[in-house]
């Protein structure tokens, strides 16, 4: 449990907005190192096999303009990729989903090293925005990552949809919430704004028993 935690503590977030065609769009951002060379850490961002042992299975043609489906999750087009430094892929989930898209973007620190950066930029219904903030998506891609880092250090996570449900993962998940309050706080949100949406995304991701 410890080693989640320092590897949701060496996770820096950022909040903020971006105009994009569609509007007024919001952005987070989660940066961290990984103890991985770059070619690795791509490869396991990129490749089908390795995706559905840290993430979820997916499938489509997964090239430059080529669209995939994530089993139960996002789906999308493939808008950049420049190996192995940078991937840019629409996230969109559901029937209406606006303009979502996140980038992952690598850079090598040494050659065992990677800094690695995911942004995620989305037109966001200002009701859903003023309830939850950016822990809507960040507790999400908080949860990931530790998937992603595990897997990157040899480990996987056994039964990964028993663990979600386990006090363990809520611990994480409640830590979570938090971390992206203080994010939104440092981007500007007033004290009772952050305490208003991290406790809606909490009881979202770690309802009350």
């Amino acid at each position: 449990m410890n080693d989640f935690i320092d590897r949701l503590n060496e996770v820096h977030r950022e909040v903020g907005t971006r105009t994009v065609s569609e509007g007024q769009a919001r952005t987070i951002l989660l940066r961290r190192t990984y103890n991985a060379a770059i070619e690795d850490v791509w490869d396991a961002c990129t490749n089908p096999e390795r995706i559905s042992r840290w993430f979820l299975p997916v499938s489509g043609e997964l090239k430059l303009g080529g669209h995939y489906q994530l089993e139960g999750n996002a789906g999308g087009e493939i808008l950049r990729c420049e190996p192995p430094r940078l991937l840019r892929v629409s996230w969109l989930f559901g029937d209406n989903p606006g303009f979502s898209e996140v980038e992952v973007r690598l850079s090598a620190e040494g050659e065992e090293r990677t800094l690695f950066e995911l942004e995620h930029i989305a037109v966001v219904p200002p009701e859903m925005w003023d309830r939850y903030g950016p822990g809507a998506t960040g507790v999400g891609w908080d949860m990931a990552l530790l998937s992603f880092g595990l897997h990157l250090s040899g480990g996987s996570i056994d039964s990964p949809a028993e663990w979600e449900r386990s006090d363990e993962a809520r611990d994480l998940m409640v830590r979570s919430s938090r971390a992206w309050g203080e994010a939104y706080r440092a981007f500007g949100a007033s004290d009772d704004t952050v305490a208003s949406v991290v406790a809606a995304t909490t009881e979202f991701y770690a309802p009350s028993r």
